[in-house]
């Protein structure tokens, strides 16, 4: 019997070692007790708030059921393991708070302390109704869309996955004239606040980023936070597939130019350096955060939307700001929202203007510096953009006057030649190539460099491109209205179509229309006074009359400001040539000037040499395979 108790109580013993053992294992680390504390002070905190919340409407919370009490209890329970100490941000009501200048109004909303909506107030959207074709304008907005996210990634240690994001949080609003601070609480001096300033004439905002007292609770192995952010590009133009072509996301590394992501495909950049600014860019507005001193890193992202959808891109941006003291740190910079106006973007420094997409090289610095200052000059003095234009094309035909002179009087050479050129082409009718090196023979005799009207065109050739650019982008065309095109911007309607003509579009434009004539016109003119040789002559002659036919299709929908102005440019081309043909070119001193050249030694170039050489033997192998042919 001994024996048995004292089997048991070694059993017994046995059993409770176990247990004890079993339980210090199994205790939590104090991090899991902290952990645990923290979200039951979040969950207190909750009542707390929602008690006073109660009382102060009038409510008992005692007389409440208890199975709304215990979803309650699970809904606190949840939150608190969502956002940790920021649980007692995570219920609320959003609050709409708006500030307002002579430029523009801006809406925010308290859940997320973010912009939710700007108005500019000196800018409409113009839309097209699908039955009637007629121009609807309604007021522009930006940053409008709901699917929009601007939100902070906080590295919590005690929410779920050690991130909270600030879009989930609800921010108590403190409004003092035009400055809204939003700020959310994660207990008693511990917070993040977002602060906004708006100031007269401006379409910026001074925003400023705050963390206090984040130390306890912010993860130890992160030096920094992220800002996602997502926009969805509305379309603003009428012409929305050019519009399309103008819209991405820009970015400046503080080391670098301006850089951006592909505006007609879907595109990913990461930059892994210091950054100055970030910019999602429609075709004439933007909104843009620009640092005072720099982000971290920036991760940018452009998706092209189908064509029917209702937005035109999605850009979705991930900035990196430095935290090294989540116990107190600031960050300031500039929100801007507004439009694409070089001199208000230069004002920010940092190559900011280019945003404005007026390309780059030899052709944005064109634009930027040259043709765009003489343009809002012109504008300020005649009051009208069509009439600006008009003198734009003039003030560029004399700044190529000598070029234009040089191009004229080389044909004006060459025309003189003409009965010598006839002679050969009777001496080798079905000849071609016993043609070109006769004539090329003739030329080098009479002193003629055959190319000297082309180098001119080629010089221009920058300007011409330059131009191509400047008028979709510079937002003084936007909505201004010239004859009968509402807005240079965008195309202009004479006649609209029931249905889309694929690649053509469902209207017609005047102005394309008046430069495929005025082209014809133009190159009929050149081309009769010009002699070509060759067998690719005729072709020659086809391609510049089919050109203008072809291209129509592609400027209907071009930016009717720069159809007008290559509708003025062929015009004065035209008159301009009639002018030095028959006022400053004199025929009779061209002739006595040749036969001068004529009686002068000749010392044959390198270049002429290979030509003349590879001409001789093209026309060697020509006969070689008539004699084969004709065996």
């Amino acid at each position: 019997m001994d024996k048995v108790k004292l089997n048991n109580a070694i059993g017994f013993g046995l059993i409770f070692l176990i247990l004890f053992i079993w339980m210090q294992l199994n205790k939590p680390s104090k991090d899991q007790i902290a952990i645990e504390k923290r979200k039951q002070d979040s969950i207190a905190s909750l009542q707390t708030a929602k008690t006073s919340s109660t009382e102060a409407i009038g409510k008992d919370v005692a007389n409440l059921p208890n199975s709304n009490t215990q979803v309650d209890s699970a809904a606190q329970q949840k939150l608190a393991s969502t956002l940790g100490s920021f649980s007692v941000s995570g219920t609320g009501t959003n609050q709409v708070i708006s500030l307002e200048n002579n430029l523009m109004k801006v809406d925010f909303s308290s859940k997320g302390g973010v912009v939710s909506k700007v108005e500019l107030k000196k800018y409409f959207k113009i839309s097209q109704d699908s039955t009637t074709k007629k121009e609807v304008k309604t007021p522009l907005l930006l940053l409008e869309d709901s699917k929009n996210i601007f939100s902070y990634n906080l590295p919590i240690t005690d929410a779920l996955n050690k991130i909270v994001k600030t879009s989930d949080l609800y921010f108590q609003p403190q409004i003092s004239g035009k400055k809204v601070v939003f700020r959310a609480y994660a207990g008693e001096g511990k917070y993040i606040e977002q602060i906004y300033e708006l100031k007269d004439d401006s379409y910026g905002l001074q925003y400023q980023v705050n963390t206090a007292g984040l130390g306890p609770i912010w993860d130890p192995s992160k030096k920094s936070f992220d800002l996602y952010w997502e926009n969805w590009l509305d379309k603003i133009e009428k012409n929305s597939s050019y519009e399309r072509n103008y819209s991405t996301v820009y970015f400046k590394s503080v080391e670098d130019n301006p850089d951006y992501c592909s505006c007609t495909k879907s595109e990913k950049e990461t930059i892994q350096k210091p950054v100055k600014w970030i910019s999602n860019s429609n075709q004439f507005f933007n909104s843009s955060l620009i640092a005072k001193n720099s982000f971290k890193s920036i991760s940018a992202e452009t998706e092209v939307l189908p064509v029917g959808s209702p937005d035109l891109k999605r850009i979705k941006s991930t900035i990196q700001f430095e935290n090294p003291n989540p116990n107190s740190q600031s960050y300031q910079m500039d929100f801007y929202i507004g439009p694409n106006e070089f001199n208000t973007l230069k004002a920010y420094g940092n190559s900011f203007e280019d945003v404005i997409s007026f390309g780059s090289s030899i052709f944005g610095t064109i634009n930027r510096w040259v043709m765009h200052p003489i343009f809002v000059l012109l504008l300020k003095l005649l009051g009208s953009a069509g009439f600006s234009i008009l003198v734009l094309t003039l003030v560029v035909k004399l700044v190529l006057l000598p070029l234009t002179y040089k191009m004229m009087f080389s044909q004006a050479k060459m025309a003189s030649l003409k009965p010598y050129i006839a002679k050969i082409k009777e001496k080798h009718p079905d000849d071609t190539q016993a043609q070109q090196v006769e004539t090329m023979s003739i030329y080098r005799e009479y002193g003629v460099n055959p190319l000297g009207g082309c180098l001119p065109l080629v010089i221009q050739m920058p300007i011409w491109l330059a131009l191509y650019r400047f008028f979709p982008a510079a937002i003084e065309f936007r909505q201004q209205p010239f004859l009968w095109a509402t807005d240079l911007s965008s195309y202009d309607t004479i006649y609209n179509f029931a249905h889309t003509i694929p690649m053509y579009g469902d209207h017609v434009s005047l102005f394309s229309l008046l430069w495929m004539i005025s082209t014809l016109a133009y190159s009929y003119y050149t081309m009769k006074d010009n002699e070509m040789m060759g067998q690719n002559a005729q072709m020659m002659k086809v391609m510049q009359y089919a050109m203008p036919v072809v291209f129509v299709v592609f400027f209907n929908n071009f930016a009717s400001g720069l159809s007008c102005y290559l509708v003025f440019s062929n015009l004065l081309n035209i008159t301009q040539n009639l002018a030095i043909k028959n006022f400053f070119i004199d025929h009779d001193k061209i002739r006595n000037m040749l036969e001068v050249n004529k009686s002068k030694p000749k010392k044959k170039s390198s270049f002429q040499d290979r030509l003349e050489a590879a001409m001789k033997e093209q026309q060697k192998k020509a006969a070689e395979k008539n004699l084969k042919n004709k065996k």
